[in-house]
């Protein structure tokens, strides 16, 4: 895995998770050599293995690690009596759907309340319905009911980019005035975290200038490698107990490859392979019901033709 790309725009940490073929953090990476220093660090340690269960993520590992060692610090100099600035850990996500950005922030919101960073670590998901009302005022009334909610722990705001989309007279408007309002007035009580495809995240963000700045940390989720997308796979039919043929494996990688090309700008990831597992499932007992086969061999494989993907009722976005 190569180095992530960290680049400061407007004051943001820009993470890009590079998404290639698949490899482990090597040894010389990590942040603790020895057994002794894993046990002293044992709430990274924990975090790291967590992030390990998934496919890709290897750069929010590393992400993971930084905000670990500025903590670790901070608590260090305080000991010492020295200055021990507190950051803002707002964050943007960027990417399509099924690239993993749900999964990480509820990862990070336990992650900063191990680490006392956040009183309760508990994860608020909203989007534009639970944001905004009806009425002038009603906005903010709702919004400054979900902040509430929200404090001590991870504010989620999914598809963020809906809220700008009514112009100036929407009261989306008056939504995203009163989280950034809350942003100054109790910067370190929570984390706001807005998320959404990545096109219409630059847009929602270039409509306030003073909204990116707000945001230290930028992370961008490209669309998984049909590598990565095969790796989920495998992982899924295992978790539930199926083994997959060379054909059903050819078969599949060759539809993932060519839709991902058709469909990139829009395309659900690991969402949309869920999906067709789940589906190729309810196809697999149809053809066993069909051909009265009941054995442990037959009830664990699954061949291509439980993937029907030319008549699928799945959806890619």
């Amino acid at each position: 895995m190569s180095n992530p790309v960290n680049s400061k725009k407007r004051g943001r940490i820009n993470v890009v998770l590079n998404h290639k073929p698949i490899e482990k953090m090597g040894k010389n990476e990590s942040l603790f050599q020895t057994e002794h220093e894993k046990e002293e660090h044992e709430i990274l340690t924990r975090f790291e293995e967590k992030l390990e269960e998934y496919v890709g993520l290897e750069e929010v590992k590393r992400l993971v690690n930084e905000i670990y060692a500025w903590i670790y610090i901070n608590q260090r100099r305080e000991e010492l009596g020295l200055k021990a600035s507190k950051q803002v850990l707002h964050m943007i996500f960027k990417g399509n759907p099924g690239t993993g950005k749900t999964t990480v922030a509820r990862i990070i919101a336990d992650f900063l309340h191990q680490m006392g960073v956040l009183a309760k670590g508990h994860f608020n998901e909203v989007e534009r319905a639970d944001l905004v009302g009806e009425y002038i005022g009603h906005t903010a009334q709702k919004t400054r009911e979900v902040l509430k909610k929200a404090s001590g722990g991870v504010l989620f705001v999914d598809e963020a980019y809906s809220l700008a989309r009514g112009g100036e007279k929407d009261f989306g408007k008056e939504a995203i005035d009163t989280l950034v309002k809350a942003m100054e007035d109790h910067q370190h009580d929570f984390v706001l975290i807005l998320a959404g495809y990545s096109k219409e995240m630059e847009y929602f963000l270039s409509l306030n200038p003073g909204l990116p700045s707000r945001f230290p940390i930028a992370i961008d989720f490209p669309n998984y490698t049909t590598d990565q997308l095969m790796e989920m796979v495998r992982r899924m039919l295992a978790e539930r107990e199926y083994e997959l043929t060379q054909e059903g494996e050819t078969h599949i990688r060759d539809h993932i490859r060519r839709i991902r090309y058709e469909q990139e700008s829009t395309f659900s990831n690991g969402r949309y392979i869920r999906n067709i597992i789940e589906e190729a499932i309810r196809m697999q007992a149809v053809r066993l019901l069909r051909e009265n086969a009941y054995d442990r061999e037959s009830l664990l494989t699954m061949k291509r033709e439980d993937f029907k993907f030319h008549s699928s009722h799945v959806k890619m976005n």
